[in-house]
């Protein structure tokens, strides 16, 4: 017992990581996975933890010090990426100032898992010897060799450290969706060959996102010129403004410069990598690997020139809200409410005009209290610290569900396999909702165009969207609110001009049919909200689809047995609430298990195209474009019609991948199916509000890349083809 009791101590400090310990200083490598898959990424930590009063090294240690550095001695197959450093610190008072951490200090590393790895492999040890400096009035060279054991198998199990990252990541650089950046060069009172002043300046790109109550400026180490670790605070009414002395060393003095731009407010710290052109009147912020980009907005024809984000005005993005809001209702996923809207006008076209017109302004309701739910989401979500995105509820495979059900009773209900009745119970509730041409009718139409138009987007919708997602919350209300006025406007309109209803056909028993007829748009509906779910629960979604057949089934007893029948009714209703009950307990929680997802690397979109389609992400980006090579990035979902009906069939198409092949392109996939957070804030970079959004970087290091046009609802894959062909062709010049 006791040997067993140590071997199990060994074996979980093997994969917690071994304390090395210097001087003044403890070193350790911790993983964020106890077990990892091939082809995974594993998040791993150097903690350096110090004695109180000394300290250790930023990347650029300021006037003094050098940086802390891991060099790492891994088993074949398995690469270790860029160090992601934590936001330093101005260390106290000295003869020089210097950047760098005291207490702890712990650098992230991604490790990457080559596919070709068996997950049989078992163990594999990571090793590292980290070196760095110990200071306090003088400084001891110090390092430590740190090991951890990662297994490797057919699934991934957090570590027992998991819970540390999560913290650990937010002290450091974050994407920057919030501020402009400026430099630019400033004589001094006296100046010299070689020094002169450079003025950096910041403004944010919504009123007052941030709290900035201190800004500073951490220059990247250059052998060239050195910025100086002095600041001085220059007034600024449209934000703030730095003032920094640059020493030159050799060459010509420098036409940008890059570094960490450290804001601070509202008792929270963070930190954007910048690289800011200087000149005379500087331009706008270049984009490094987590910084804003500059992008190259495409439209049908040639990419407009690589300038900063043109201002906009709040009047033109609201008309810009509006017109997307009515080019909604033309999009596929919302064509079966628009179906239903028009029986109820056939169905109300005789009726009084006060009536008629009374009807279409509760569907306007309908939809403008659905819009006003999801300003409110996105304000909640955005409070919390998060990005927000267009459709981010399908997400939610829960929520996937519910609407699933919901839409085959809806269907199930036209079909007229329950009837609705006044006072009918819980299980017709939906079915009468939408089957009703008064004003609850009216009212839940509206909730549910609402919906199902979430998954899609239209174009102008989604420059409004990106605007509005960076805005505080009035904004997004109001923007919210114009694009559900956008959506119901054509119903408003109809209904308050009863001389056009004239035009419809006079209800008759055609309308019974044509009321069958809408049931498979709506089973059209079912069948795709069955394939998001897929993307969330792989084979075992035949559970949703078993209690789905189950649901259908009580509903037909409730509605032959319960509702026209004449004998035995409390039998009838008595089954069809057991089915549903047994059948939830069976199908959702027995074996569909609808709270647990598969994992994220088996519900990733997978494209045709697997020998050339990679997972994308900052580093992947990056590491392509070092090499000087055309990226073309396709951020898709399960759940985007748009996505899939469109851009993917283009993207995939002989003539496109024949030219990426020709080009030796890399192609990266990002997955937004579960959307998660660093995609949602990809997107917002580029002004983008969800997907679809295709980016195709040129072979230039370090050109923005150019933005495709959002596709029309109408526009046939071939020629957004053609898009993506001349995007490439620009991109290989």
């Amino acid at each position: 017992m006791r040997f067993f009791a140590i071997m199990v101590a060994v074996a979980v400090l093997g994969l917690a990581g071994l304390t090395a310990r210097a001087a003044h200083t403890e070193a350790q490598l911790l993983l964020s996975v106890a077990t990892a898959k091939p082809g995974d990424t594993v998040l791993a930590a150097v903690r350096l933890q110090m004695d109180p009063g000394w300290h250790t090294y930023w990347k650029n240690g300021g006037d003094a010090g050098t940086p802390n550095k891991i060099e790492w001695q891994l088993p074949a197959g398995i690469t270790a990426g860029e160090i992601a450093w934590p936001l330093p610190e101005k260390l106290p008072p000295a003869e020089v100032t210097t950047y760098g951490y005291e207490g702890e200090a712990v650098l992230l590393v991604p490790l990457k898992i080559d596919a070709s790895f068996s997950p049989a492999s078992g163990p594999v040890e990571l090793k590292a010897k980290v070196s760095w400096l110990e200071c306090q009035d003088a400084c001891i060279p110090a390092g430590a060799d740190v090991t951890a054991t990662l297994n490797i198998g057919t699934e991934s199990k957090a570590s027992a450290d998991a819970a540390s990252f999560p913290a650990w990541q937010a002290k450091t650089p974050e994407t920057n969706s919030f501020f402009t950046f400026q430099a630019g060069w400033e004589p001094l009172a006296a100046p010299t060959n070689k020094t002169r002043t450079v003025v950096i300046k910041g403004q944010q790109t919504a009123a007052d996102v941030i709290p900035v109550d201190k800004a500073e400026f951490f220059p990247e180490a250059n052998n060239a010129f050195e910025v100086a670790s002095a600041t001085e605070k220059v007034p600024d009414a449209a934000g703030f403004a730095l003032r920094k002395v640059v020493t030159l060393f050799s060459g010509d003095w420098p036409k940008e410069i890059s570094g960490l731009m450290v804001i601070e407010g509202n008792h929270q710290r963070r930190g954007f990598n910048v690289t800011m052109p200087v000149g005379p009147t500087a331009p706008a912020t270049k984009t490094t690997s987590a910084a804003t980009s500059g992008a190259v907005k495409m439209d049908a024809g040639a990419p407009a020139p690589p300038t900063g984000k043109a201002p906009v005005s709040l009047g033109m993005m609201l008309l810009y809200a509006f017109i997307g809001g009515l080019i909604l209702n033309i999009m596929p996923c919302v064509l079966p409410v628009i179906a239903l809207k028009i029986l109820g006008f056939v169905s109300e076209a005789r009726s009084e005009p006060r009536r008629v017109r009374n009807l279409g302004f509760i569907y306007a309701l309908g939809v403008l209290v659905s819009f006003l739910a999801f300003a409110g989401i996105i304000i909640g979500v955005k409070a919390a610290g998060h990005h927000a995105g267009w459709g981010m509820q399908f997400g939610s495979p829960i929520f996937v569900v519910c609407l699933t059900t919901l839409v085959t009773l809806v269907a199930l209900n036209l079909f007229g396999v329950f009837e609705v009745v006044i006072g009918g119970r819980a299980l017709n509730a939906a079915g009468e909702l939408a089957g009703r041409h008064g004003a609850s009718g009216a009212f839940f139409n509206g909730l549910l165009a609402t919906i199902l138009a979430t998954p899609c987007t239209a174009p102008f919708l989604v420059d409004a969207l990106g605007f509005a997602f960076s805005q505080t919350a009035p904004v997004i209300v109001l923007i919210f609110l114009t694009i559900g006025l956008g959506l119901a406007a054509p119903y408003v309109v109809l209904s308050c001009n009863p001389a056009l209803l004239k035009f419809l056909p006079k209800p008759g028993a055609w309308m019974e049919k044509f009321k069958i007829a809408m049931g498979f748009p709506m089973l059209a509906t079912v069948v795709w909200l069955f394939c998001v779910a897929a993307a969330d629960y792989g084979p075992r979604v035949l559970w949703l689809g078993v209690f789905l057949v189950i649901t259908a089934f009580a509903a037909w007893i409730f509605g032959e047995f319960f509702q026209r029948g004449r004998t035995r009714k409390g039998a009838a209703l008595a089954t069809a609430l057991i089915l549903l009950i047994g059948g939830y307990a069976y199908a959702l929680e027995g074996h569909l298990h609808w709270r647990e997802m598969i994992s994220e690397t088996d519900a990733a979109v997978k494209p045709s195209d697997k020998t050339s389609w990679q997972p994308w992400s900052p580093e992947a980006v990056a590491a392509a474009r070092a090499e000087g090579k055309i990226v073309v990035v396709d951020f898709t979902a399960a759940w985007c019609v748009t996505c899939n009906a469109i851009v993917k069939p283009a993207l995939e198409s002989e003539a496109v991948a024949a030219r990426r092949k020709e080009l030796n392109a890399v192609v990266l996939l990002a997955d937004y199916t579960r959307t998660p957070q660093a995609i949602t804030e990809e997107i917002s970079k580029y002004g983008g509000a969800g997907v679809p959004l295709v980016l195709v970087y040129p072979k230039s290091s370090d050109g923005p890349p150019m933005v495709l046009p959002q596709p029309s609802p109408l526009q046939l894959s071939s020629s957004y083809g053609k898009i993506i062909l001349d995007a490439l062709g620009q991109a290989a010049k």
